[in-house]
């Protein structure tokens, strides 16, 4: 059923999904590795595209910037578009200097402030974890590839400019109370609505910036070059015909 935000009609999104922020890299998955593409949704710009990799069908679809629109998008496709998975594919901030630009990051949980699970199902929990059995499955399709990844905890922040005298002592937290290895701004929305609908969420982060050494991309980079965690997410679509 369409949707306020969603006018793909009912089958046409399949049920893997996999979600960037960014609705033109979820343009530039669909045209570099799918066959057979059919745009499905355009509402508000946020792309939606259906089509087959290998033969195995999937989704791309952008999913916005923040907890609360990534919130929207999957719990959607969740509850009326029967989607089984949505793989969180995206860009993060690396907050250890262990981690380089594009290295790929496997999200084993993610710690948030975010009032979102409160708010949606009276759930208060700081972390919130993946589904064990894609988060394996995108293991093993990094490990067919020959991919290295590196598997962490990130934190899923609402506020993407600290104050700078506020930054500093939210990053010790993160890394020093909770262990985060990088930041981005949506997975924990993903996987809390994932747990509640009884569906499949992962994450793969491709490192964009160094908070630590200061090293960043470019938009245009960040865009563009984030190839191997999309072929790692392409991997696990044999699993969901």
């Amino acid at each position: 059923m369409a949707t306020p935000h969603n006018n793909a009609k009912p089958g046409q999104i399949a049920k893997l999904v996999l979600m960037p922020g960014d609705p033109l890299r979820a343009k530039m998955v669909a045209d570099t590795y799918l066959e057979n593409v059919e745009v499905v949704n355009k509402v508000r710009g946020m792309y939606c595209f259906t089509g087959t990799y290998k033969g195995n069908r999937v989704s791309v679809m952008g999913s916005g910037m923040g907890i609360p629109t990534i919130g929207i998008y999957s719990y959607e496709l969740f509850h009326f578009y029967d989607v089984e998975a949505i793989i969180r594919i995206g860009s993060t901030g690396a907050m250890s200097a262990d981690l380089d630009v594009y290295d790929v990051v496997l999200v084993d949980s993610a710690y948030s402030e975010s009032s979102y699970a409160r708010e949606q199902a009276g759930v208060d929990e700081r972390v919130m974890y993946p589904s064990p059995e894609l988060t394996e499955m995108l293991r093993e399709s990094a490990n067919e590839l020959g991919y290295k990844v590196t598997e962490g905890r990130t934190m899923s922040s609402d506020v993407f400019y600290f104050e700078p005298e506020v930054q500093g002592a939210r990053v010790a937290k993160a890394v020093g109370e909770y262990n985060c290895v990088c930041t981005e701004m949506e997975s924990y929305a993903l996987f809390h609505n994932a747990k509640m609908a009884g569906k499949k969420a992962g994450c793969l982060l491709t490192v964009s910036d160094n908070l630590v050494t200061q090293v960043e991309t470019t938009a245009e980079e960040r865009q563009n070059s984030f190839t191997r965690m999309m072929e790692i997410a392409l991997g696990v679509a044999k699993n969901f015909q």
